[in-house]
């Protein structure tokens, strides 16, 4: 029986998958290659990178008219800049990956005499002495090239470039670099030369970049179609809803979460039972809490500082940007933050992780009793629990927000961080932010009993007059209450100036919005 794949390249008499070639444009990828071009292909982490050229590798070589090699250079990253010992490395992977591929002894008899000749700059000459041994017209897949470091990946770029004038005879007639960035942003560092060298001047015979996308709509249908088509268990239309609406299609994510609730949950795991949307959102729930390697290492991309400057005003909502538009080509080739506009985190699951990586650190600092919030019949007291937080926050603010390495949000990711710790025991928080919405809201969803309650907050800067912000934020919060069917709403504003008292800040009061829903109002 298949699965649901999560780790490595996808083997379709194993994984439930979306043929990776029909993800490639074919046509386009055929072309560069009879014309003898050379290009890159870049896409996120465990976006199906690997999968389309090892499928690329087997189409080519079945037709017959090229010899494909495919060569995943990684295990070259350990040896940092020590290009000699780097080059050993990548001769005999692609040594091993020509007899595996293709049977082809050329470069297992002939490599080490090469590099014994030429050194660190043997990969030009192994390269052209290789191809000239068949008349089959050489095609070379080079994964995971941005795994290399400074004056190593310097070398390998430079040689492929320096061979570029011999091909097709003398020299592979494409080469596809494959990373998870275009290699024209590329920053390397070249310790040698003591001197930041970008990688399109040191690879400047590159003829386009090709991004891999994410799995659209149907593609996801399709993908859990196969679960379905094999087992019989169905998806609710809900859940496949919310399959999609979580990911946006991003493939590992898509994986992750069918993987998680049909294989994993108890109930799932008897096939007579379908797949809900409630067990999707608790398998997302469970990803975050594991700290999934995938998630993981993008959170860990936030304390970089191109990736801060960025984020961090999408997080506070405001409209001031300090990042490049090098800044956002990075964060956007991490796959952080989607590929067109407005300017937004990727998928709601990465802007779950987002705030919830930046406050881990405070959240397992705060000493709360959940059980003081929580009523006799199991409801959530929204009135006592900002209260609190207010006493809070008027005593430890400052102690706490300097501690965010995103100071500019720092007040909503602390309420976010406070909040936190008292919903996980029973409910969840989704959140909405972005550039340029001057607010950051919570949807606190809280089951009792047979019922859900929806309580929506909202934060806000005071940066207008304060009965100007009130009543922008009153339209604001009873549209979102509308839209998320919420039965009550609390907007929470910060007032960051300095001149002001605390008596000045903190204040409570009930207001009715335009359309006559009543909200609570909360000044720090």
């Amino acid at each position: 029986m298949r699965f649901f794949n999560t780790t490595g390249p996808v083997v379709a008499e194993d994984h439930y998958c979306i043929p990776p070639l029909q993800r490639l444009n074919l046509t386009e990828v055929r072309r560069f290659i009879r014309d003898k071009r050379y290009f890159v292909l870049h896409a996120p982490r465990q976006t199906g990178k690997t999968s389309a050229l090892l499928a690329l590798r087997d189409l080519l070589n079945a037709e017959g008219a090229y010899r494909c090699v495919y060569i995943n250079v990684e295990s070259a990253q350990a040896m940092r800049e020590d290009v000699e010992q780097a080059m050993r490395v990548i001769l005999g992977e692609l040594a091993s990956w020509a007899r595996l591929t293709l049977g082809d002894q050329f470069l297992t008899r002939t490599w080490s005499g090469i590099f014994a000749e030429f050194g660190p700059g043997a990969l030009v000459e192994a390269l052209t002495r290789w191809t000239e041994a068949d008349p089959k017209p050489l095609v070379l897949l080079i994964d995971e090239i941005d795994s290399l470091i400074g004056d190593t990946l310097l070398a390998v770029l430079r040689q492929l470039r320096a061979g570029y004038v011999r091909r097709p005879v003398g020299f592979p007639q494409s080469v596809v670099l494959c990373g998870v960035r275009d290699v024209r942003d590329y920053r390397i560092q070249s310790t040698a030369e003591n001197v930041m060298i970008a990688g399109g001047s040191a690879f400047n015979i590159k003829a386009r970049s090709l991004r891999l996308g994410d799995f659209s709509r149907d593609e996801v249908l399709t993908l859990l179609g196969q679960h379905t088509e094999e087992t019989g268990q169905a998806f609710t239309p809900d859940a496949l809803d919310t399959v999609w609406t979580q990911t946006q299609g991003q493939p590992w994510l898509v994986n992750a979460l069918a993987d998680e609730t049909c294989i994993h949950d108890e109930v799932a795991a008897d096939r007579r039972n379908p797949i809900t949307a409630a067990a999707i959102r608790d398998a997302q729930e469970q990803l975050i809490l594991r700290r999934e390697t995938h998630l993981d290492q993008l959170a860990d991309k936030l304390q970089e500082d191109r990736v801060r400057r960025v984020v961090e005003p999408l997080l506070s909502g405001g409209d001031a940007r300090d990042f490049s538009a090098r800044d956002l080509e990075y964060v956007r080739d991490l796959g952080l933050i989607a590929g067109d506009d407005p300017l937004r985190i990727a998928n709601p699951i990465y802007a779950e992780v987002v705030p919830r990586e930046l406050t881990y650190a405070i959240q397992v600092g705060l000493v709360e009793e959940t059980a003081w919030y929580v009523n006799a019949d199991g409801g959530l007291d929204v009135g006592k629990l900002m209260g609190a937080f207010q006493t809070f926050f008027r005593e430890h603010s400052e102690h706490w927000v300097t501690r965010f390495q995103y100071q500019e949000a720092g007040p909503q990711l602390l309420l976010q961080a406070y909040l936190q710790r008292i919903v996980n025991s029973g409910g969840r928080i989704e959140r909405e932010y972005g550039l340029g919405r001057m607010r950051t809201d919570l949807l606190i969803v809280w089951p009792q009993g047979n019922q859900t309650h929806k309580i929506v907050i909202e934060c806000k800067i005071l940066h207008k007059s304060l009965e100007q912000t009130i009543a922008d934020g009153l339209k604001q919060i009873a549209e979102y209450m509308d839209r998320c069917d919420a039965e009550a709403g609390h907007m929470v504003i910060f007032d960051r100036r300095e001149d002001r008292r605390w008596e000045d800040k903190i204040f409570h009061s009930r207001r009715a919005s335009a359309s006559g829903v009543e909200i609570d109002i909360w000044g720090m």
